[in-house]
This record gives structure tokens, sequence and C-alpha cells, in this order.
């Protein structure tokens, strides 16, 4: 039997890593294989190419078997809710559960294209979601723009402000919606993940932001005489006119809010969101995320491990991405013996809300 360990622990340097296998679907950050005529997109599907890698990782490799997901009356309820009257849809249960999946399975759907993302932090503030100004950067070029043209005796050309200005993630999903074919106005998909983990203040923060839709940046509101239209960067890395310093959404976009329960919001946030608390995956479910990611044959041989998950004890909280992990590195390391795939399974498949 052949050894499956790439780091052996002996000490003694060698090029094992070099015949590491191919990482998970879920874990593969080459970008490759997305394309419309890869396992990763569906058929003849050419938004695969704008959804990116990100999407094909959240949703598995076989995107294709996503519309097997089999999402629960509830949830499709609770996002239709939120795209016609246009509000924040709020997501909260267990970690592994598909809270941030799901906003990439409406895009998928949809055809809006990649899914922006927000991750918050206990240091994350509403202007970091909006924009950021590099008034540093900025004076900094000044000064060497001088300090050349002191030595050439010709007078610095003054940068544009646009150059140090980048939309954050909710300030480009509130650009002016882009059409589709038919000219009807597309919003972005919006991931604002583990709000729960946010400063205090961040959840009143943005509901101003989130009620108009609209914000203004003031670097460019106090020249907007003089430069009425400036380009500045997006999230995305493209460049776009902001007129008169404000950025107004033509389209609401869709906004999913994610949270494990570890914090209360306030009435007034909540009182502009739907509110969706995701159960964890079924039966049905489970086998389908299984079989989107490692594909039907994973699915039968990991079937111990899957019957496993399924019977854990009420209110234990082991992720479904735990088990993803489980099936995949005990079926698909070579040389791997019966004992060391259960302590595997064991190290993986080990409760999240358990003691230490």
């Amino acid at each position: 039997m052949s050894d499956w360990r790439i780091y052996r622990g002996a000490g003694v340097p060698h090029e094992g890593v070099r015949g590491l296998p191919e990482p998970p679907p879920w874990r593969d950050f080459t970008g490759a294989g997305t394309g419309p005529d890869s396992p990763n997109g569906a058929e003849g599907d050419d938004a695969d190419d704008t959804e990116g890698a990100d999407t094909a990782r959240r949703l598995g490799a076989r995107r294709r078997l996503v519309e097997s997901l089999h999402p629960r009356p509830e949830e499709v309820e609770a996002v239709n809710a939120a795209l016609y009257l246009r509000r924040p849809l709020l997501v909260t249960g267990n970690p592994g559960t598909g809270k941030s999946t799901l906003a990439h399975a409406v895009a998928h759907e949809l055809g809006l294209g990649r899914v922006l993302r927000w991750p918050i932090v206990s240091r994350t503030s509403l202007a970091d979601g909006l924009y950021h100004y590099d008034a540093i950067g900025r004076l900094q070029d000044v000064q060497l723009d001088r300090a050349v043209a002191g030595e050439s005796d010709s007078a610095p050309a003054r940068p544009p402000i646009g150059s140090y200005l980048r939309l954050g993630p909710l300030g480009t999903a509130l650009l002016p919606a882009q059409e589709g074919p038919d000219g009807v106005p597309l919003p972005r998909v919006l991931l604002v993940d583990e709000l729960d983990k946010s400063d205090i203040d961040l959840p009143s923060d943005l509901l101003n932001v989130l009620e108009d839709g609209e914000f203004t940046i003031p670097e460019l509101e106090r020249i907007a005489d003089r430069e009425p239209v400036t380009e500045v960067l997006t999230a995305d890395g493209d460049k776009v006119p902001i007129e008169g310093g404000r950025v107004r959404c033509t389209a609401f976009p869709f906004i999913v809010l994610t949270s494990n329960g570890e914090r209360d919001f306030p009435a007034a946030l909540l009182r502009r969101c739907i509110q969706l608390d995701l159960k964890p995956p079924g039966d049905k479910q489970l086998a389908a995320m299984v079989s989107a990611h490692l594909g039907e044959e994973a699915l039968e041989e990991g079937a111990e491990l899957v019957q496993r998950f399924l019977r854990r004890e009420p209110g234990q909280v082991i992720a479904t991405d735990q088990l993803l992990n489980a099936l995949f590195l005990t079926q698909r390391a070579s040389g791997v013996e019966r004992v060391t795939r259960d302590r595997l399974a064991e190290m993986l498949l080990r409760p999240l809300d358990r003691p230490r």
C-alpha cells in the first residue's frame, strides 16, 4: 500500500509536495474550469465566465446540478419576497447551513453575474463598504510631482482625484444598474457576510443606505462645480463615472445579510429586512450537495459518513463543509488504511459546539 502522506514528520527535506493531488473543488483558487465548456459550468451557459471561480467553489464543481439542491419552500418564498419588495434578506442559522451559498445560488439562477462580497469583522465600518479614498497616496504623489516639476521648471500636473477613490462592495452594488438585452436594469447581488461580527453601530449605520439606495462621496461633492463627472474604480476593478459625487441605484441590489445568531439586531434593521432562518440540510439537500461537489460515486462510497452526519445528536453543530472535507479526504487520499480513515473522519467531523 502506498503512503498517502505528503508531510511525514521525519525532518528530512524532500520534494513530496510536488505530488500533491488536485485540491477539493471548493478549495480550488486557480480559476480554472469555470467556463461553459468545463465541468464547472452548465453547457452553453456564457454567464459562467462572469460568475467567476468563487461561485464555482460555493455551488460545486458540477454547477449544472444546482437545480437539484432542493431548497425548502420557505427559502424560495423568502428570496422571492426580498426580490419583489427590494428588501435585504437577513439569513440566520448555524455555521455550514448554506447561508452564504444562497446568494451565489440566486445570482447563478437569475444570471446576475459575480457576487459582491463584503466580509464583516469587529473593526468594519460603513465607510469600508461604501468607498475608500487614499488621501495619503494622493498627497505623496502631489509632493513627488512638485519635486519633479521643480527640477524641470514646469508646472506639475494635478493628479485626478478619481485615481485615488475605489468603491467598496456596497458602493459598487448601489451603482446604476446595467441593462440586460431587453433593456431591463438588472440588480447586483451583494453578500454581507457575518453581520453579527460587526461593531455595535454598524447595523444602525446601514439603515439610511439600505432605505434610500444611495450615498454621497463628500470628496467629489466638494469639486462638483468644476468636475461634475469623475471616474472611479469599483470593487470589480472597472472604472465608472460618478456624477456630482452621488451614487444612486436604479435597481436595488439583492442583498443577503448573514448571521450566525451571535447577537441581536435593532428592530429598525429587522423591520427593513426579510428574515429567513436556514435549517440544516435534509436528506435530499445533502445528497444533492455531495453530488454537486464530488459526484454520485462519492455519495455511494461515503454513505456511512453521510448517515453519521444525518444521525448526529439533536442540537449538535456539524457544518456540511466538514462532511465534504471528510468525504473528499477519506476517498481521494490513496493508500489510507481503514484505521486512519476512521481517525480522519473523527477529526474532521468534530462538532463545532463540543467543549475543548
